[in-house]
């Protein structure tokens, strides 16, 4: 059953939210490969990836229920990194960001009572559950290392193993 046009509207808004995303989690990967701390670039690069599945997901929800999703204008803002916590607090009010839009989403589905959405939702908010938590853990254990070298390199090595 194909979409309203504002709900479809809304499902658009996501994708370019996912997009804007991964290239977010792209240019963060690239502030720790400057730094050295192959891990967390490598752990932000798997985030980057993971945001364009997301937007895949929305896509195909779309095309499978006939409508035209369109690529807006993707937009991400200028970062400023002077310490590591840096990162992964831009990453956390990203992925913040992200969570709302999916509520956002959520909330126009069941105005329009579009049940035909909710699978598709429904996983969406579980991932944002878990990707703000494991953003939330990383950050806190930057924060309880405080910059001492040892500790932000265990965390780094624990990242390029997947172990957070």
């Amino acid at each position: 059953m194909k979409m309203s046009e504002e709900l479809e509207a809304q499902f658009i808004k996501q994708i370019n939210r996912e997009y804007e995303s991964s290239f977010l989690y792209r240019q963060l990967a690239i502030e720790m490969e400057v730094r050295d701390l192959p891990g967390m670039a490598s752990w932000l690069r798997a985030q980057s990836a993971e945001e364009l599945t997301h937007a895949d997901r929305l896509i195909t929800h779309l095309t499978d229920r006939d409508n035209h999703p369109v690529i807006g204008d993707i937009t991400i803002p200028s970062i400023k990194v002077e310490k590591i916590e840096d990162v992964f607090e831009i990453a956390l009010d990203a992925e913040r960001a992200v969570s709302e839009g999916v509520r956002d989403l959520y909330r126009q589905a069941e105005d329009e009572r579009d049940l035909d959405s909710r699978p598709t939702i429904d996983w969406f908010i579980s991932e944002q559950v878990e990707e703000e938590a494991t953003v939330s853990e990383i950050l806190g254990r930057l924060r309880i290392v405080d910059g001492d070298g040892s500790g932000v390199l265990r965390i780094d090595a624990e990242l390029a193993s997947s172990n957070i």
